[in-house]
Protein backbone atom coordinates (compact mmCIF):
# COMPACT_ATOMS: atom_id res chain seq x y z
CA UNK A 1 0.00 0.00 0.00
CA UNK A 2 2.76 2.46 0.92
CA UNK A 3 4.46 1.89 -2.45
CA UNK A 4 1.31 2.95 -4.27
CA UNK A 5 0.95 6.03 -2.09
CA UNK A 6 4.61 6.97 -2.65
CA UNK A 7 4.26 6.49 -6.40
CA UNK A 8 1.04 8.54 -6.54
CA UNK A 9 2.31 11.38 -4.33
CA UNK A 10 5.61 11.71 -6.18
CA UNK A 11 3.86 11.39 -9.53
CA UNK A 12 1.78 14.44 -8.54
CA UNK A 13 4.95 16.28 -7.58
CA UNK A 14 6.62 15.32 -10.86
CA UNK A 15 3.62 16.53 -12.79
CA UNK A 16 3.20 19.84 -10.95
CA UNK A 17 6.73 20.88 -9.96
CA UNK A 18 7.48 23.07 -12.97
CA UNK A 19 10.81 24.82 -12.71
CA UNK A 20 13.20 22.24 -11.39
CA UNK A 21 14.18 20.40 -8.27
CA UNK A 22 13.87 23.24 -5.78
CA UNK A 23 10.20 23.57 -6.65
CA UNK A 24 9.72 20.08 -5.18
CA UNK A 25 10.62 21.43 -1.71
CA UNK A 26 7.18 22.94 -0.91
CA UNK A 27 5.56 19.68 -2.01
CA UNK A 28 7.92 17.72 0.25
CA UNK A 29 7.03 19.98 3.18
CA UNK A 30 3.37 19.22 2.48
CA UNK A 31 4.13 15.49 2.47
CA UNK A 32 5.82 15.65 5.88
CA UNK A 33 2.69 17.32 7.25
CA UNK A 34 0.45 14.62 5.72
CA UNK A 35 2.43 11.42 6.24
CA UNK A 36 4.72 10.23 9.06
CA UNK A 37 7.56 9.44 6.67
CA UNK A 38 9.93 12.21 7.81
CA UNK A 39 9.85 15.43 9.83
CA UNK A 40 10.44 18.98 8.62
CA UNK A 41 13.82 18.92 10.38
CA UNK A 42 14.73 15.69 8.58
CA UNK A 43 13.66 17.32 5.32
CA UNK A 44 16.22 20.09 5.85
CA UNK A 45 18.92 17.41 6.19
CA UNK A 46 17.54 15.62 3.13
CA UNK A 47 17.89 18.84 1.13
CA UNK A 48 21.50 19.22 2.28
CA UNK A 49 22.29 15.64 1.26
CA UNK A 50 20.45 15.98 -2.06
CA UNK A 51 22.23 19.26 -2.87
CA UNK A 52 25.64 17.79 -2.14
CA UNK A 53 25.03 14.53 -4.03
CA UNK A 54 25.53 14.10 -7.77
CA UNK A 55 22.38 14.22 -9.86
CA UNK A 56 19.22 16.31 -10.01
CA UNK A 57 18.09 17.54 -6.59
CA UNK A 58 14.44 16.60 -7.16
CA UNK A 59 15.33 13.01 -8.03
CA UNK A 60 17.78 12.78 -5.14
CA UNK A 61 15.16 14.08 -2.72
CA UNK A 62 12.47 11.73 -4.03
CA UNK A 63 14.84 8.79 -3.66
CA UNK A 64 15.84 9.84 -0.15
CA UNK A 65 12.26 10.51 0.96
CA UNK A 66 11.05 7.23 -0.50
CA UNK A 67 13.85 5.38 1.26
CA UNK A 68 13.00 7.05 4.58
CA UNK A 69 9.36 6.04 4.10
CA UNK A 70 9.74 2.44 2.89
CA UNK A 71 13.31 1.40 2.23
CA UNK A 72 14.70 0.51 -1.18
CA UNK A 73 11.28 -0.26 -2.69
CA UNK A 74 9.99 3.09 -1.47
CA UNK A 75 13.00 4.85 -2.98
CA UNK A 76 12.30 3.18 -6.32
CA UNK A 77 8.58 4.02 -6.29
CA UNK A 78 9.13 7.65 -5.30
CA UNK A 79 11.83 8.12 -7.92
CA UNK A 80 9.83 6.48 -10.70
CA UNK A 81 6.75 8.47 -9.68
CA UNK A 82 8.66 11.74 -9.80
CA UNK A 83 10.38 11.08 -13.12
CA UNK A 84 7.58 9.42 -15.10
CA UNK A 85 5.40 12.53 -15.71
CA UNK A 86 8.43 14.50 -16.93
CA UNK A 87 9.44 11.75 -19.32
CA UNK A 88 5.93 11.56 -20.77
CA UNK A 89 5.58 15.33 -21.05
CA UNK A 90 9.03 15.76 -22.65
CA UNK A 91 8.30 13.04 -25.21
CA UNK A 92 4.99 14.71 -26.09
CA UNK A 93 6.51 18.17 -26.28
CA UNK A 94 9.40 16.89 -28.41
CA UNK A 95 6.97 15.29 -30.82
CA UNK A 96 5.05 18.55 -31.29
CA UNK A 97 7.78 21.10 -30.42
CA UNK A 98 8.01 22.75 -33.83
CA UNK A 99 4.23 23.22 -33.87
CA UNK A 100 3.74 24.53 -30.33
CA UNK A 101 6.87 26.56 -29.49
CA UNK A 102 5.73 29.61 -31.44
CA UNK A 103 2.08 29.52 -30.41
CA UNK A 104 0.89 32.38 -28.26
CA UNK A 105 -0.87 29.96 -25.89
CA UNK A 106 2.35 28.05 -25.14
CA UNK A 107 4.41 31.24 -24.76
CA UNK A 108 1.81 32.74 -22.41
CA UNK A 109 1.67 29.52 -20.42
CA UNK A 110 5.45 29.49 -19.93
CA UNK A 111 5.62 33.22 -19.21
CA UNK A 112 2.81 32.97 -16.66
CA UNK A 113 4.35 29.96 -14.93
CA UNK A 114 7.59 31.82 -14.13
CA UNK A 115 6.21 33.95 -11.26
CA UNK A 116 4.54 30.90 -9.72
CA UNK A 117 7.79 28.92 -9.92
CA UNK A 118 9.72 31.79 -8.34
CA UNK A 119 7.14 32.07 -5.56
CA UNK A 120 7.42 28.34 -4.84
CA UNK A 121 11.21 28.54 -4.67
CA UNK A 122 11.09 31.63 -2.41
CA UNK A 123 8.53 29.95 -0.17
CA UNK A 124 10.79 26.91 0.12
CA UNK A 125 13.68 29.22 1.00
CA UNK A 126 11.65 30.90 3.73
CA UNK A 127 10.65 27.54 5.24
CA UNK A 128 14.25 26.31 5.09
CA UNK A 129 15.39 29.52 6.75
CA UNK A 130 12.86 29.10 9.56
CA UNK A 131 14.16 25.58 10.22
CA UNK A 132 17.87 26.21 9.67
CA UNK A 133 18.65 29.68 11.02
CA UNK A 134 18.37 28.82 14.71
CA UNK A 135 20.96 31.16 16.18
CA UNK A 136 23.34 34.00 15.45
CA UNK A 137 26.06 31.67 14.09
CA UNK A 138 23.89 30.03 11.44
CA UNK A 139 22.23 33.32 10.53
CA UNK A 140 25.61 35.02 10.21
CA UNK A 141 26.99 32.21 8.08
CA UNK A 142 23.96 32.37 5.84
CA UNK A 143 24.45 36.10 5.28
CA UNK A 144 28.18 35.62 4.62
CA UNK A 145 27.49 32.79 2.17
CA UNK A 146 24.78 34.80 0.41
CA UNK A 147 27.21 37.67 -0.10
CA UNK A 148 30.02 35.35 -1.18
CA UNK A 149 27.79 33.51 -3.63
CA UNK A 150 26.63 36.80 -5.13
CA UNK A 151 30.08 38.36 -5.47
CA UNK A 152 32.47 35.40 -5.73
CA UNK A 153 31.47 33.04 -8.50
CA UNK A 154 32.61 29.59 -7.35
CA UNK A 155 31.11 26.18 -7.99
CA UNK A 156 28.20 25.46 -5.59
CA UNK A 157 29.94 22.34 -4.30
CA UNK A 158 32.70 24.53 -2.87
CA UNK A 159 30.18 26.48 -0.82
CA UNK A 160 28.57 23.27 0.42
CA UNK A 161 31.95 21.80 1.40
CA UNK A 162 33.03 25.00 3.15
CA UNK A 163 29.67 25.12 4.95
CA UNK A 164 30.09 21.55 6.13
CA UNK A 165 33.62 22.21 7.34
CA UNK A 166 32.51 25.36 9.16
CA UNK A 167 29.67 23.37 10.74
CA UNK A 168 32.23 20.93 12.13
CA UNK A 169 34.63 23.64 13.28
CA UNK A 170 31.94 25.84 14.85
CA UNK A 171 30.01 22.84 16.22
CA UNK A 172 26.75 24.00 14.70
Amino acid sequence: MIYGILFFEFCKIGLLALGGGLVTVPFLFALCETYPWYTAEELVNMIAVAESSPGPIGVNMATYAGFKAAGIGGAAMATIGLVLPSVIIIVLIAAFWDKIKQTKVFQNLMYGARPAVLALILNAGIKLGELSLNDIKTTGLCIIFLGAIHFIKLHPVIYILVGGILGLVLKL
